[in-house]
């Protein structure tokens, strides 16, 4: 009978020992995790992580303007290109749609996409907003918080605050339950809180000023263990630290507020964001280059170029006027593929960086002016050899020689020369020796077959509904459910008021506040109007013909996206807002107030979902027999474009109007607003690999505009696969050379030599050598031409150097192309300009 009591004993202290031993290594386990948790601090020189000052490279990327499915590679390709930090926006309006319903699943995961920079050993900066511009509709901002009684938005306000607080804490706790804090060992070691409010305190005078220093205590308070930024803010709050944005932030950047503050750039623009209208603008990577250069030279630790990787404006998304394509001349363009030279030249500056890494963080800073247009900044850390140094000539027709420590160095006109150990010139900023690219959309072979299209034309409402004697505010009307809002108005003409003159016309004026118009008048089309993102309101006038008795006006009003900036925000109006006849013998008749207006909101076609499979059998579709009216929705299917590159629709033969695959938004488009050139803004419009299937992808447009020509729309496929190089025989060998060792910069070759490097992507050769050129070429990469001197022999020893490889490097020099003993053009400095196309291997 005691037996069973034994054992009972002795399995309950094996149970101790067990639990014992657990609760032990679940200790160690926890002490180890701990070990992990980083103290993120800072003083006057820079960040300091984990007790370490850091140099931080960071670049924008936003989940929501690309698909999880794309965000490893492209995070990747970021850590590659030397960054170390990745900085996104949280947009409000994608995780509260709706009013107290979060989402963060798909595109808007955001606890997925900081795991995944974690998962590369990158750090994350994370801004809140609320408000945060971006070119996203509404700055981010839920539409529906313009309808809460009393509210006024980014000010000292109730009802703004109370809900601004809400969201704050659910992101924060949702970051803070996941451990993303750096204080919790994870990657987030920056917030951001508001964003460049100094462009609208002003408006708010005290109440602006109260706002901010509420803003800043709600954060602060949390106490997450990491800082906190506010961006194009000077006057920002203790403890925030303000930031700079700009393109120059090394010249027009004031400094910190406090001595206790680093110098933070926190938008680097690395290039123009485009709206539809507008003529292509770019950024050179040598001026990005050059302005990063002059702010590290000026204590600066910490840049972030806005944007890395632009993405795609999915669905509605965009700001008004703001094309579907976002920053694609970013060094990751839309599609996630490197823009060489921009890529490769803005790593090399970071590897040049890195070299400088000790005296800058540690060293004295030291300035000399030699010239007019040349300036010497320097670091040297006291007590050792610890020294960099960056040479600058700020004259943009002419180098200037620079003489520094007894050594003259020649710097390229509007360059900085960086030099990490005061002697040795490892980069310079306008001398570009990594290769160059230009993306090529090819059609399609797989997914071109002949188009069997069917249409949808929307009904034309008569008399809608309505009581409102104005036409009603469009973004009030539509609500952010749908672009579109329609207005129908009826009215009486006697004779007496019919034009007595033979001939006389009568005309409808239509004065809109934006963003455009289409108009019908007694059923017949009378055409469309526009603004402009600088101009947004706009007239919209037509011949008219009146008829004794009822005659009716239908207007459709059209958005491209919310606006994105500025102050009072939620008291923006736009659509109709004056309509009268002219014309008539009694006079100018105003519609605007003397007759009533219906409405109805959006598409029918929208309220079916017709751009679904679903959807598509809740009407009747015809087939499309080479003509349609405006307001049709066309349909067909296609296979998915062979290989695994980028795809694309080339919407060339449409109006404008909005696109769909597989019930997936691709994204607004208009190729009926031309640019000064003559051009459409946007022809191509991303369709990620995520949203195909192999066969049968439902392709559905919704299309504006009459008489369009679908058939001329084809699918493509995406790459870079024209390498190019552009070397200058006088220019400072790749930075790959060079590394540091204590205080010494060493060379990793044994032979510092100038060389040409062409790559292709993934495992991709050269298959031929279409261009190449030891002399003084001319052109960019893609379309090169010859100049006045060239060495016979270029393409042949390119050949010989690169044909059937993946990579190649090509010494620049005139023995290398024979002339070091025969040079028809002794007096010309050399450039070398090559340009190959890179394939698959047949046998793969």
């Amino acid at each position: 009978m005691r037996k069973p009591s034994l054992d009972r004993w002795l399995l309950a202290a094996f149970l101790v020992v067990l639990l014992s031993s657990s609760c032990a290594f679940a200790s160690k386990k926890e002490v180890k995790k701990k070990t992990n948790n980083k103290e993120v601090t800072y003083d006057g020189t820079s960040l300091i992580i984990d007790g370490k000052r850091e140099l931080l490279y960071s670049g924008s990327i936003h989940y929501p303007r690309s698909t999880p499915e794309m965000w490893p590679s492209i995070i990747e390709r970021a850590k590659q290109g030397g960054l170390n930090t990745i900085q996104t926006y949280v947009f409000w309006n994608v995780h509260e749609l709706e009013q107290g319903k979060f989402n963060f699943s798909g595109r808007t995961d955001l606890v997925k996409f900081i795991k995944l920079i974690e998962k590369n050993g990158m750090y994350v900066t994370l801004r809140l907003g609320p408000f945060i511009q971006a070119e996203w509709t509404h700055g981010g901002l839920p539409y529906w918080l313009r309808e809460v009684p009393g509210i006024f938005f980014r000010t000292d306000n109730k009802e703004f605050k109370e809900h601004t607080e809400r969201y704050v804490r659910t992101v924060l706790d949702k970051m803070k339950e996941e451990k993303l804090f750096a204080s919790q060992g994870g990657p987030i070691i920056l917030g951001q809180i508001e964003n460049e409010y100094s462009a609208v305190q002003r408006a708010y005078k005290q109440d602006g000023i109260n706002y901010i220093k509420w803003a800043s205590k709600l954060v602060d308070s949390m106490n997450l263990g990491i800082p906190w930024v506010m961006c194009k803010h000077n006057d920002a709050p203790d403890p925030m630290i303000n930031a700079c944005n700009g393109r120059h932030c090394g010249d027009t950047f004031p400094g910190p507020n406090k001595e206790n503050k680093p110098s933070l750039w926190t938008e680097n623009w690395t290039t123009q964001f485009r709206v539809f209208g507008d003529s292509p603008v770019k950024r050179s990577v040598e001026d990005i280059a050059f302005s990063v250069a002059r702010f590290f030279s000026k204590n600066g630790t910490h840049v972030n170029y806005y944007m890395y990787h632009g993405g795609t404006n999915f669905g509605r998304n965009g700001a008004h006027y703001v094309t579907t394509r976002y920053y694609d001349d970013a060094p990751l363009d839309e599609y996630g593929l490197e823009r060489e030279p921009k890529y490769g030249h803005l790593k090399h500056l970071h590897n040049a960086l890195n070299l400088c890494k000790k005296p800058l963080l540690w060293g004295q800073p030291r300035t000399e002016k030699p010239g007019k247009d040349t300036e010497i900044r320097y670091y040297e850390e006291p007590g050792t050899k610890s020294c960099a140094a960056f040479l600058a000539n700020n004259n943009t027709e002419a180098a200037e020689t620079i003489k520094f420590r007894g050594k003259e160095y020649v710097i390229a006109p509007r360059s900085i020369s960086i030099l990490p150990d005061c002697k040795t010139v490892v980069y310079n900023t306008a001398q570009i020796v990594s290769h160059h690219t230009s993306r090529n959309f090819m059609k399609s072979k797989k997914a071109n077959k002949k188009f069997d299209f069917k249409v949808f034309t929307e009904p034309l409402p008569h008399k809608l509904k309505g009581d409102s004697y104005i036409p009603v505010e469009l973004y009030g009307l539509t609500k952010d459910k749908t672009d579109y809002g329609w207005y129908t108005t009826s009215f009486k003409i006697n004779k007496n008021q019919l034009p007595k003159k033979k001939g006389a016309k009568t005309t409808v004026r239509i004065a809109s506040l934006g963003h455009a118009l289409h108009a019908w008048f007694n059923g017949e089309y009378l055409g469309n109007g526009h603004g402009s993102h600088d101009e947004k309101s706009f007239v919209f006038q037509e011949p008219v013909t009146l008829k004794e008795g009822e005659n009716h006006l239908v207007m459709l009003g059209v958005l491209t996206g919310f606006p994105d900036s500025g102050a009072y925000l939620e008291h923006r109006y736009t659509g109709p807002r004056s309509v009268s006849i002219l014309g008539l013998s009694s006079g100018v008749l105003d519609l605007t107030e003397s007759s009533k207006w219906g409405n109805k909101v959006g598409m029918e076609g929208e309220r079916l979902g017709i751009h679904t499979e679903e959807g598509l059998k809740k009407v009747k579709w015809q087939k499309f027999t080479g003509k349609a009216p405006g307001l049709t929705w066309y349909q067909t299917y296609f296979d998915a474009p062979e290989s695994e590159s980028a795809a694309a629709v080339r919407m060339s033969g449409m109006g404008k109007g909005l696109i769909w695959v597989n019930g997936e938004g691709v994204g607004r488009y208009w190729m009926s607003f031309l640019n000064p050139l003559g051009q459409s803004t946007q022809i191509e419009y991303h369709i990620p690999r995520s949203f195909l299937k192999p066969k049968k992808n439902l392709l559905v447009i919704f299309e504006e505009e009459p008489n369009v020509k679908p058939e001329i729309i084809d699918f493509v496929i995406v790459n870079r696969d024209t390498v190019c190089s552009y070397v200058g025989e006088d220019y400072t060998p790749s930075v790959r050379h060079w590394t540091r060792k204590q205080d010494q910069v060493q060379a990793i070759t044994d032979n510092v030599s100038l060389t040409a490097t062409l790559k292709c992507s993934g495992n991709k050769k050269i298959s031929e050598v279409e261009f190449a050129s030891f002399g003084n070429p001319i052109g960019t990469c893609g379309n090169f031409t010859l100049g006045t001197c060239n060495a016979p022999v270029s393409k042949q020893v390119v050949e010989k150097h690169c044909l059937g490889k993946g990579e190649c490097v090509i010494p620049v020099n005139k023995a290398t192309f024979q002339q070091d003993k025969k040079d028809s053009c002794k007096n010309v400095v050399k450039t070398l300009a090559v340009q190959v196309k890179c394939a698959r291997d047949k046998k793969n």
